[in-house]
């Protein structure tokens, strides 16, 4: 899973990803004229994988990851003048999700070029531009398919297309986004190139000064059926991260009412949100996490592990990780009738043990 940090300039996104990932990126109350984005993989610490391989003691654990992009702040008109464009605008497409991060905290010179921070008008302001930049894409095709038609080249593939583009240009002429307009599968396929970025998941990552963190339960619910929020004390939190000692830095923590770190709570946050799961595999070998999404089934998991599993899935062995920490170990696990034989269609449920029986 990758997730991008978007957000207008001086809203902390540097900061935010500072805190999530130990880095130390520059940060600075003055616009900079970096353009690429930082980049950085951190590990999901689910304790689960901790436990398992404490029972296994394999020669190698390896826990989930995510992927966090952290991209140059947008200013009003962003998409119009083509921030969005080449390079970035590439990254920006193969992200899973979309974070948004919106001021909180005030400072005097931040406040003296932006304002007073003012995040309803902020997500405001940033929905508008995504809906610009692929409104902008959408009609750019919609006349190159028209040019195509006049000049001979109609086909029923680029007649369906056509129609399709028209359903979402008049969607984007409206100001909603991509996300929400039903389409059937093929129309999905004609447009699955242009990965619009209207269509990505997105959330909202709230970012507050220590004085306002936890305060702001009214523009939380403001956004309610529209954005899911999360709240962060970014400059505080990123601060954390230089603290070795993990008591002194849980007593700072307990002192503002934060009670995991910022990139335990963006992860279980971002797989609830955005419907990821996490399977094991374990072994003397390896013990190892797998994220899928939810509905997702074996063959969906053994294509995850590896392409061969799933061109030769013939079972799936499972079993859960409550039933193997509660018995003490799979030989129990199975004597209680718990281990079962599974084949493609099985859906996979969050903390499923894989074992697939493959043949290539």
């Amino acid at each position: 899973m990758n997730i991008g940090l978007i957000g207008l300039r001086k809203s902390g996104k540097t900061t935010i990803f500072n805190a999530l990932t130990g880095r130390a990126e520059e940060v600075s109350e003055y616009v900079t004229q970096k353009m690429e984005p930082n980049m950085a993989v951190v590990d999901v610490l689910d304790p689960r994988v901790t436990e398992l391989s404490a029972m296994y003691q394999p020669k190698k654990t390896v826990y989930a990851n995510i992927e966090v992009v952290d991209f140059a702040g947008l200013s009003a008109g962003a998409a119009e003048h083509g921030v969005f464009s080449g390079e970035a605008m590439a990254r920006v497409k193969t992200t899973d999700a979309l974070a948004i991060v919106l001021r909180n905290y005030t400072d005097p010179v931040v406040d003296e070029t932006y304002g007073t921070p003012n995040p309803a008008a902020d997500i405001e302001s940033i929905t508008t531009e995504l809906i610009l930049a692929d409104q902008i894409v959408a009609e750019r095709r919609l006349e190159r398919i028209r040019s195509d038609l006049k000049r001979g080249k109609k086909t029923p593939t680029l007649a369906a297309e056509e129609k399709t583009i028209e359903r979402l240009v008049a969607r984007l002429n409206d100001g909603l986004p991509v996300a929400g307009i039903e389409l059937t599968e093929e129309e999905n396929r004609l447009i699955s190139g242009f990965q619009f970025v209207s269509a990505k998941p997105v959330f909202v990552v709230l970012n507050s000064s220590e004085d306002r963190y936890g305060k702001s339960a009214e523009f939380i619910e403001s956004l309610s059926g529209k954005h899911d929020v999360v709240e962060f004390a970014g400059k505080f939190e990123m601060e954390l991260t230089n603290i070795d000692d993990a008591d002194e830095r849980q007593v700072f923590m307990d002192d503002i009412g934060i009670t995991e770190s910022a990139i335990s709570r963006l992860t279980t946050f971002a797989y609830e949100k955005l419907g990821y799961i996490s399977f094991f595999t374990v072994g003397s070998d390896e013990v190892r996490a797998w994220t899928i999404r939810v509905g997702e089934t074996a063959l969906d998991a053994a294509g995850t592990i590896h392409s061969d599993l799933a061109r030769g899935f013939i079972r799936a062995e499972v079993f859960s990780y409550e039933d193997v920490i509660n018995l003490g170990s799979e030989k129990a696990v199975k004597e209680k009738g718990k281990f079962r034989l599974e084949g493609k269609s099985y859906v996979v449920h969050d903390g499923d043990i894989l074992h697939v029986r493959f043949s290539v």
